[in-house]
Formats: C-alpha cells, sequence, structure tokens
C-alpha cells in the first residue's frame, strides 16, 4: 500500500508502505516502550523528530542515549533540550573502525538499548556492531534505495537528471546501504533544485518516515 499526501512545503510525494492501523495500535498500547540508541554526526533534526513523535504519542519508546562523533555539533544541543544523556565518541581516537564500534557497543548496552538508530551517522560500521544489534540496527538514507548509495546522494541523483527521488529507511548491514528496506517517501525532483533545495524537502519526509519505521521494523522483528 501506499499513501499520497503533500508535504509542508506542498510538494507531492508518496510513502510506502503503509502501515496498518492494527500495528500502529498494538505498538502504541505495549506494556514496555522500545529502548532506543540513537547515533547521529550533524544537526540531529532526525533525532529530533523521533523524540518529537514520542512526545506526541506517536511513537511508544525511550531514547537511552545519543551517540555523537563530532565535538560540538547540532545533535548534542538538542539532545540536552530533550533531557537525553549524550555521548561524545570520536572515531579519530581510534585506529580501527572495530575497537571503535566496540565501545560503540559498549555505550549502547551501558544505556541498555535494545534499537540503535543511525540518524545521519556518517560513518561505516563493522561486524562487531552489527552482530551485537543483529536485525535491529536501522538507517535512513537520503534516496530510494537501491539507487545512488553512499554519500552525496542527493547530488548523485541532481547529476544522474532523475525526475524523483526520496529517502529510505532499512536494515544494516556489512553492505553500505544495503539492508532490507523497511519504508521509502518519494518526493519529485524541480528543474531548478540545487542540493540545498532538494535536501530542505526529503528531510521533511525523512522527518515523517524515520518513527513510523521504527514501529515497522519492531513489529517486524517480533513476528
Amino acid at each position: 500500500m501506499t499513501s499520497n499526501f503533500t508535504s509542508g512545503n506542498s510538494t507531492p510525494s508518496l510513502v510506502s508502505p503503509v502501515i496498518d492501523s492494527h500495528l500502529i495500535k498494538e505498538h502504541l498500547t505495549a506494556d514496555s516502550p522500545l529502548k532506543l540508541g540513537i547515533m547521529a554526526s550533524g544537526k540531529g533534526s532526525n533525532f529530533e523528530a523521533v523524540a518529537q513523535a514520542i512526545a506526541d504519542g506517536k511513537l511508544n519508546a525511550q531514547i537511552q542515549v545519543l551517540i555523537y562523533n563530532n565535538p560540538g555539533i547540532l545533535a548534542a544541543t538538542r539532545a540536552q533540550k530533550w533531557g537525553v544523556p549524550a555521548v561524545l565518541l570520536n572515531h579519530r581516537d581510534y585506529k580501527k573502525r572495530k575497537d571503535f564500534d566496540k565501545i560503540i557497543v559498549d555505550t549502547l548496552r551501558a544505556y541498555e538499548v535494545d534499537w540503535v538508530v543511525m540518524a545521519g551517522w556518517m560513518r561505516v560500521v563493522t561486524q562487531v556492531l552489527i552482530e551485537a544489534f543483529p536485525n535491529q540496527i536501522i538507517n535512513i538514507h537520503p534516496s530510494l534505495l537501491p539507487s545512488f548509495k553512499g554519500v552525496r546522494a542527493l547530488e548523485q541523483a541532481l547529476d544522474a537528471g532523475v525526475k524523483i527521488t526520496g529517502c529510505t529507511v532499512h536494515l544494516v548491514t556489512l553492505e553500505i546501504d544495503s539492508g532490507r528496506i523497511l519504508m521509502q517517501a518519494a518526493v519529485p525532483i524541480e528543474r531548478d533544485d540545487t542540493p540545498e533545495t532538494l535536501r530542505a524537502r526529503v528531510q521533511v519526509l525523512e522527518h515523517r518516515i524515520l518513527p513510523q519505521a521504527i514501529i515497522l521494523a519492531a513489529q517486524l522483528h517480533n513476528r
């Protein structure tokens, strides 16, 4: 199933799939909220979207911790505003990716995290993290995967001349941006779009689908 809607800037968009209302009710009435660990490398707008969804009663979850890897980023400030512990783990302090991921795993476990949400996390992860949270790590990526994997996805879309792009929430695997797709949202590319104007519209959709995809991932995992 798909859902047509108009985003906040009046751009026609499309979201798929639509979560069954019974699944949403089952999630919202569950006794135990999902315990989330969010990882971010930048502004943290998707972190805030998840926090707002929780506050609005649209997501039955608790954000246990925000892990961030770049000192002084806005994501840490947003975590403070929401009363969420923010832990700086600077990847530059570790020579090996596996050593860095080991510290991430230790931190997530210390905060009793069940689900890991990569919300603008700009680091490649290793088997160390994936094996610690099997099928319980999700990522949001600014393209309609499998198209335009990796960095600068919006620029890739503009350079390719495609007419539609969007965002994807997927499970994380060792292969970059290749895990099972959970939810996607599409938006048309306008003739005069720049990476900045396109990013603004895509982020509206990211903020919409990420909380929904967390629900969907948890429901699928429990089946």
